[in-house]
């Protein structure tokens, strides 16, 4: 970035409507700041940077064009939004992105009437928008549906699902497809430009709206072969015949980061009649800043760093992610077995099969954001003798259940689900966080779902995973850095539906399935200290349960705690439901099961997280005692 001399404004513009009093010679002024105030505000709380630098100019022209907040602006993903909330009355928290009790680092209702939709999941912009354009026409309100969508997020089928029932929307729907990796677009420049503007001006479709009347005259084959004409003719200059197809008129590419040419379009399409439009916009990911634009990743997600280098803060060491454990084991089961594959979706460094991709690059597969078609895909490789691991994040996979029950349980073939980002992820908060994986597959037939409680459990996973031919599979491991254990040389194949005890007592158990173990042997410690012998059992395994081992610490021991990172319905669930078949509680409850709480919890430190959700040490401590009270006080009545 350099120096800009003019006064500055962003000080002056706290919300949309300010922003639409000043002169449109000052719109290039303010998004100069707000992009260095993104930039400073990002280096101080990480977080995602490349896609909002990319966007600055459009969040200006967006709403100093539209009456945002009556026009709905649905951001796609909404990592892309922290220009927009800057703008949008949140500049004074946008210092706390991403911290507990801050801003969240995507959309959200309940933050601002500037974001009519919560959006952290890909791809559901066009849909959410044409929900409310519908609903306004409906109504008789004159707000829009306008959806800012990156071309990413256009590899996913539900985008086109939305696109395809767009036409009763008329001008009330509005597409702007922001390419910022040049994927779509063909070069950009004054002709690009110049016919942007001239299609979308009031002469050339008061002109084309004209030959259209006059062309309904005309016999039918005739009026067919003007309205083809007129798609193929502005196809051939401009592209975006496809949208065309789907009842969109196109209208780009234009130079995403020039006011002067994505105001004028953006206020040509606002006053037409046109029906559907959809708005193709070319941007820079990273764009005004050096460190962002020259780096692969465009600085896409970052830790914090130092404004002036662009140098990010590095952790101070410690043990291998999780992530990093996984794409290395596999790495090393592909090398001894030739019919294993990778699948993600979108998210290759994220799943660590990016490394795996430079072993192996006739073997990974990067779908782009299409988790029910990896899925599917995984399930056909499978079903012609190949392995394939299906690497996946936890809230990701929910997208594509459906294609886990119906083309991988039902058939019972034997694809590996690597489910990454399990439990709560921290900064990421809600939207992210992997809380539901265990209930939602531990349901269903024919599945295996496994734990790591550690990182050397995970290497054991991977390995039983790879030789599992028998039907479906799913381990689960959590965001960041491991414990610390030492990785085995040689991994393990595990016994299906087989736990450990992991630390021998009398009185207490803590039957643990995660990476919880580690709180569960703390609280055995202290536990122990009050004079209650604890065993502890790392389950391994959500399903098939381990039922001989649960069946002899419920008979042996006086209170059995259950303990998960998920949400209700999963491994203390089963649990319940096989000692209620089997009468296993008859001489008294003593079974008590810790989860996730039923609520969304807010982004915070993954510790902070786990404190809130009452499954660290001390809430395990606190649970038995209660439960120790509990069947005293019950025991005393019934002797009464």
């Amino acid at each position: 970035m350099t120096a800009n001399p003019a006064t500055p404004l962003l000080d002056t513009v706290a919300t949309p409507d300010e922003l639409r009093k000043l002169d449109p010679s000052q719109l290039g002024q303010l998004a100069y700041e707000l992009r260095a105030e993104t930039i400073a505000a990002v280096g101080q709380t990480g977080g995602h940077l490349g896609s909002g630098l990319g966007v600055v100019e459009l969040t200006v022209a967006i709403h100093y064009v539209f009456n945002t907040p009556e026009d709905r602006v649905v951001w796609d993903v909404g990592h892309q939004a922290y220009p927009h909330k800057i703008i949008t009355g949140r500049r004074e928290r946008i210092r706390t992105l991403r911290q507990g009790g801050g801003l969240s680092g995507f959309t959200k209702r309940s933050e601002s009437e500037y974001d009519p939709f919560g959006a952290a999941h890909s791809s559901t912009s066009i849909s959410a928008a044409l929900g409310f354009a519908i609903a306004n026409k409906l109504s008789g309100e004159p707000g829009r549906g306008i959806a800012v969508i990156g071309d990413g997020a256009m590899s996913a089928g539900m985008a086109y699902e939305a696109m395809n029932n767009a036409r009763a929307a008329g001008n009330r729907l509005i597409v702007i497809l922001n390419d910022n990796d040049m994927s779509i677009a063909p070069p950009v420049g004054g002709l690009s430009a110049y016919l942007a503007r001239l299609v979308s001006s009031r002469q050339f479709l008061g002109i084309r709206d004209l030959a259209r009347k006059i062309s309904r005259r005309l016999p039918e084959p005739l009026h067919r072969a003007a309205r083809k004409t007129d798609e193929f003719a502005r196809g051939m200059a401009m592209g975006g015949t496809l949208f065309e197809e789907l009842g969109f008129y196109y209208v780009g590419p234009i130079d995403g980061h020039n006011l002067d040419q994505l105001i004028p379009v953006l206020e040509n399409i606002r006053d037409a009649d046109e029906g559907p439009c959809l708005i193709h916009v070319v941007t820079q990911k990273g764009k005004g800043y050096g460190p962002a634009e020259q780096a692969e990743d465009k600085y896409h997600g970052v830790q914090k760093f130092d404004v002036i280098t662009g140098e990010q803060v590095k952790s101070s060491g410690g043990p291998p992610s999780y992530t990093n454990v996984f794409a290395k084991t596999l790495i090393a089961e592909a090398a001894r077995d030739d019919r294993i594959c990778a699948i993600t979706a979108a998210m290759p460094s994220g799943t660590g099969l990016d490394k795996f991709a430079q072993s192996y690059p006739d073997r990974a597969f990067d779908v782009g954001i299409a988790e029910q078609h990896a899925v599917t895909f995984a399930a056909g490789l499978a079903a012609q003798g190949m392995r394939p691991f299906c690497a996946i994040y936890s809230t990701f996979l929910q997208r594509a259940y459906d294609q886990v029950v119906h083309d991988v349980a039902i058939q019972n073939l034997p694809v590996r689900f690597a489910i990454d980002r399990a439990g709560l992820v921290g900064a990421d908060g809600q939207t992210h966080a992997g809380s539901f994986d265990i209930t939602y597959l531990a349901t269903l037939p024919n599945l295996v779902v496994m734990a790591a409680a550690d990182e050397a459990e995970l290497v054991h996973m991977t390995h039983t995973a790879a030789l599992h031919d028998e039907g479906p599979i799913a381990f689960r491991y959590p965001r960041g850095s491991g414990t610390g254990v030492p990785l085995p040389e040689t991994p393990e194949r595990l016994e299906i539906g087989k736990g450990r005890i992991v630390r021998e007592g009398s009185k207490i158990a803590l039957l643990s399935l995660g990476t919880r173990l580690a709180e569960a042997l703390k609280a055995a410690d202290q536990l122990d200290a009050r004079g209650l012998s604890t065993t502890v059992a790392d389950l391994r395994f959500a399903k098939p349960l381990d039922e001989e081992l649960i069946r002899k610490l419920i008979g042996t021991h006086e209170v059995v705690v259950t303990i998960e990172e998920g949400a209700i319905g999963g491994l203390g669930a089963h649990v319940l439901t096989m000692a209620s078949d089997e009468g296993l509680t008859d001489a008294g409850l003593k079974i008590r099961t810790m989860r996730l709480p039923d609520a969304f919890q807010d982004q915070n430190k993954p510790e902070k997280q786990y404190d809130e959700a009452g499954l660290n040490a001390p809430q395990i401590i606190d649970t038995v005692l209660k439960a120790l009270r509990h069947n005293s006080a019950g025991v005393a009545e019934a002797r009464a």
